[in-house]
């Protein structure tokens, strides 16, 4: 028992518990619609993790949503609130299929071109956000969101524009295959590559039916320097300072309006980077006509939350969530059940994370049922009056 209670009061308990009581919300609303639930959470894992080729696509699908849920859980450690990572998401795609488009040089160089072209745009639209909370106090969340429509709509521009627009669609152009980021795109296309494969099944569903590309190691690699950054270099300690109390900070001589900015450019060039990643690695390469918010910013916001806002524990937490979307599909297929019980169970578990010390309750519920009576301990009245002890 005390070792549960030491667990309860862990930061990642909160994420089991509330992962638990997802799965538990939606048992029982599946139960009451009619559903077997054990049913239905076997074909929500068997849709993730049945098949080679769905582990590509979750890993795929959870790509983007790492990163923007680094983003925000980077500015979330420094005290901001950005809510914009789906419009420097897209900005980042934005730049990069103009880009991709236009220039055609070899991978070596267009490839980490594109990139930065991404990183370019999500930082440059965090800028913006900081400065106008920096210099005016203008709130972050107010401006993120106005931003999220206005690149929206700019997508919109660029991909119905003359230069950019791809006949009979409703997508832009594709970039040009130099830029492309999947794993062994040409290779695994020729016959060298198709009789290779063809001894290796396995490796053959995974590389030529996914769109496997170095996303996910890209976003490894970046909510680990991001944890680095915030815990072990000076910047990152001005950074949290500044999250923990402005006064203060400006007070020991920390530039907190340059802090401020600088978050928020970081935290953008993280989201700018997975709009990157995606038009870089994955099919068609373009940037398409938007009806509504594709949510890659939203669901990071979501992954950031699940993870406590740990950078590195947006990597487990990307991988559940992704898990959670595509394997949600089989359950339709499967069961007949709907899809949207795994937005109920998302949200159910995105709502007890957000209810500060849950877990914490739990551990000081659990701690005075099976507390042992002290033996020199004297009871007392409800008015304070001391009661005799009884004999043995």
């Amino acid at each position: 028992m005390k070792a549960l209670i030491k667990f309860l009061r862990k930061p990642i308990a909160s994420s089991i518990v509330a992962i638990l009581l997802g799965f538990l919300v939606a048992a029982v609303v599946l139960a009451v619609a009619g559903y077997d639930p054990l049913g239905s959470f076997g074909a929500l894992f068997s849709g993730a993790l049945g098949r080679p080729k769905y582990i590509a696509n979750v890993i795929i699908k959870a790509t983007p949503i790492l990163l923007t849920g680094v983003g925000v859980a980077f500015a979330f450690q420094t005290g901001l609130f950005n809510i914009g990572a789906e419009g420097q998401y897209i900005l980042g795609t934005i730049l990069t299929s103009i880009v991709g488009v236009m220039v055609d040089l070899p991978p070596v160089l267009e490839i980490p071109l594109l990139i930065c072209c991404g990183i370019f745009g999500g930082a440059l639209l965090g800028a913006f956000i900081g400065f106008l909370k920096a210099k005016f106090g203008i709130h972050e969340v107010i401006t993120s969101i106005m931003t999220n429509w206005i690149m929206l709509y700019l997508c919109n521009f660029v991909v119905m524009s003359d230069t950019f627009h791809k006949e009979n669609s409703t997508s832009a152009l594709p970039i040009n295959t130099s830029g492309y980021t999947t794993i062994l795109y040409n290779w695994k296309k020729s016959d060298a590559g198709i009789e290779f494969l063809n001894g290796i099944p396995w490796l053959k569903e995974v590389l030529l039916k996914t769109d496997l590309n170095i996303g996910f190691i890209v976003g490894i690699l970046v909510a680990i320097f991001a944890g680095w950054l915030l815990s072990r270099t000076k910047l990152g300690y001005e950074l949290r300072a500044v999250g923990y109390n402005r006064d203060a900070a400006r007070f020991s001589g920390i530039n907190v309006d340059r802090s401020i900015i600088l978050c928020m450019v970081i935290s953008g060039a993280f989201c700018g980077l997975a709009g990157s990643l995606n038009i870089t690695g994955i099919s068609p390469h373009a940037i398409t006509q938007l009806a509504a918010q594709e949510g890659y910013g939203f669901n990071g916001l979501s992954v950031a939350f699940i993870a406590g806002c740990s950078t590195v524990g947006c990597i487990p937490s990307s991988l559940l969530f992704a898990g959670l979307i595509y394997g949600g599909m089989s359950v339709q297929q499967v069961m007949g059940a709907p899809s949207d019980i795994i937005n109920i169970m998302i949200g159910t578990i995105v709502f007890f994370i957000a209810l500060p010390g849950i877990t914490n309750a739990l551990a000081d519920w659990i701690e005075r049922r099976h507390k042992e009576p002290d033996p020199n301990e004297v009871p007392v009245a409800k008015d304070g009056t001391p009661l005799p002890k009884r004999e043995a």
